[in-house]
Protein backbone atom coordinates (compact mmCIF):
# COMPACT_ATOMS: atom_id res chain seq x y z
CA UNK A 1 0.00 0.00 0.00
CA UNK A 2 1.13 4.17 -0.32
CA UNK A 3 3.34 5.01 2.00
CA UNK A 4 2.62 8.24 3.33
CA UNK A 5 5.59 10.98 2.48
CA UNK A 6 6.85 13.20 4.75
CA UNK A 7 8.69 16.36 3.73
CA UNK A 8 10.54 19.99 4.98
CA UNK A 9 13.54 18.53 7.07
CA UNK A 10 16.78 19.89 6.45
CA UNK A 11 20.04 21.34 8.13
CA UNK A 12 19.31 24.69 10.53
CA UNK A 13 20.97 26.19 13.47
CA UNK A 14 19.88 26.17 16.73
CA UNK A 15 17.22 28.18 17.60
CA UNK A 16 15.71 27.68 14.45
CA UNK A 17 12.60 26.47 12.89
CA UNK A 18 11.31 24.15 10.41
CA UNK A 19 7.91 23.07 9.33
CA UNK A 20 7.24 19.46 8.26
CA UNK A 21 4.71 17.97 6.06
CA UNK A 22 3.36 14.24 5.85
CA UNK A 23 1.01 14.09 2.89
CA UNK A 24 -0.98 10.55 2.65
CA UNK A 25 -2.91 9.60 -0.82
CA UNK A 26 -2.73 6.21 0.41
CA UNK A 27 -5.80 6.28 2.47
CA UNK A 28 -8.21 8.76 4.63
CA UNK A 29 -6.10 9.93 7.39
CA UNK A 30 -9.77 11.15 8.77
CA UNK A 31 -9.99 7.80 9.82
CA UNK A 32 -6.99 7.38 11.90
CA UNK A 33 -4.55 8.80 14.50
CA UNK A 34 -1.64 10.39 13.35
CA UNK A 35 1.75 10.99 14.84
CA UNK A 36 5.16 11.93 14.59
CA UNK A 37 8.10 10.05 15.67
CA UNK A 38 11.84 9.93 15.45
CA UNK A 39 14.34 8.23 15.68
CA UNK A 40 18.09 9.03 16.10
CA UNK A 41 21.71 7.33 14.89
CA UNK A 42 21.91 3.95 17.52
CA UNK A 43 18.82 4.70 19.09
CA UNK A 44 14.94 3.33 19.10
CA UNK A 45 12.30 5.45 17.65
CA UNK A 46 10.62 7.34 19.85
CA UNK A 47 7.23 9.55 20.25
CA UNK A 48 7.17 12.93 19.63
CA UNK A 49 3.84 14.01 19.12
CA UNK A 50 0.33 12.91 18.52
CA UNK A 51 -3.02 14.28 17.08
CA UNK A 52 -6.60 12.83 17.48
CA UNK A 53 -8.99 12.02 13.81
CA UNK A 54 -10.62 15.35 14.90
CA UNK A 55 -7.66 17.44 15.97
CA UNK A 56 -8.87 18.27 18.86
CA UNK A 57 -6.29 16.14 20.78
CA UNK A 58 -2.94 16.51 21.27
CA UNK A 59 -0.25 15.18 23.15
CA UNK A 60 3.65 15.79 23.14
CA UNK A 61 7.04 14.21 24.57
CA UNK A 62 8.38 16.11 27.24
CA UNK A 63 11.39 16.52 25.27
CA UNK A 64 9.30 18.98 22.73
CA UNK A 65 6.32 20.30 25.20
CA UNK A 66 6.17 24.00 24.19
CA UNK A 67 8.45 24.50 20.91
CA UNK A 68 6.90 21.94 18.42
CA UNK A 69 3.15 22.04 17.31
CA UNK A 70 1.85 18.97 15.30
CA UNK A 71 -1.65 19.95 13.63
CA UNK A 72 -3.58 18.13 10.88
CA UNK A 73 -5.83 19.08 7.80
CA UNK A 74 -8.35 15.94 6.64
CA UNK A 75 -9.48 17.81 3.55
CA UNK A 76 -5.94 17.53 2.27
CA UNK A 77 -4.78 14.24 3.65
CA UNK A 78 -2.02 16.02 5.94
CA UNK A 79 -0.43 15.99 9.27
CA UNK A 80 2.12 18.34 9.94
CA UNK A 81 4.67 19.71 12.59
CA UNK A 82 5.96 22.92 13.21
CA UNK A 83 9.41 22.76 15.16
CA UNK A 84 10.67 25.59 16.92
CA UNK A 85 13.42 26.96 19.05
CA UNK A 86 15.58 23.58 17.61
CA UNK A 87 18.46 22.32 19.87
CA UNK A 88 21.09 19.94 18.46
CA UNK A 89 19.27 17.01 20.39
CA UNK A 90 16.37 17.47 18.03
CA UNK A 91 18.40 15.60 15.20
CA UNK A 92 16.74 12.54 13.88
CA UNK A 93 15.03 11.03 10.72
CA UNK A 94 11.32 12.18 11.88
CA UNK A 95 8.82 9.72 10.48
CA UNK A 96 4.74 10.09 10.57
CA UNK A 97 2.70 6.90 11.17
CA UNK A 98 -0.99 6.33 11.36
CA UNK A 99 -3.12 4.36 14.04
CA UNK A 100 -6.85 3.24 12.94
CA UNK A 101 -9.31 4.35 15.60
CA UNK A 102 -12.89 4.62 15.88
CA UNK A 103 -12.53 7.37 18.89
CA UNK A 104 -12.44 11.06 17.70
CA UNK A 105 -10.40 11.73 20.26
CA UNK A 106 -7.76 9.24 21.17
CA UNK A 107 -4.44 9.92 20.83
CA UNK A 108 -1.52 7.05 20.51
CA UNK A 109 2.10 7.02 21.83
CA UNK A 110 3.53 3.64 21.23
CA UNK A 111 5.42 2.95 18.37
CA UNK A 112 3.71 -0.40 18.18
CA UNK A 113 -0.12 1.30 17.93
CA UNK A 114 0.66 2.79 14.71
CA UNK A 115 0.11 0.65 11.56
CA UNK A 116 2.40 1.87 8.94
CA UNK A 117 4.46 4.79 8.57
CA UNK A 118 6.31 7.26 6.05
CA UNK A 119 10.02 6.83 4.67
CA UNK A 120 11.27 9.65 7.31
CA UNK A 121 12.59 13.08 6.62
CA UNK A 122 16.34 13.91 8.48
CA UNK A 123 15.90 17.02 10.77
CA UNK A 124 20.05 18.26 11.67
CA UNK A 125 20.70 21.18 13.91
CA UNK A 126 24.00 22.38 14.34
CA UNK A 127 25.05 23.99 17.76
Amino acid sequence: QVQPVESGGGLVQAGDSLSLSCADSGRRISNYVMGWFRQAPGKEREFVASISRSGGSTYYADSVKGRFTISRDNTKNAVYLQMNSLKPEDTAVYYCGGSFSSSLQAIRVRTYDYEYWGHGTQVTVSS
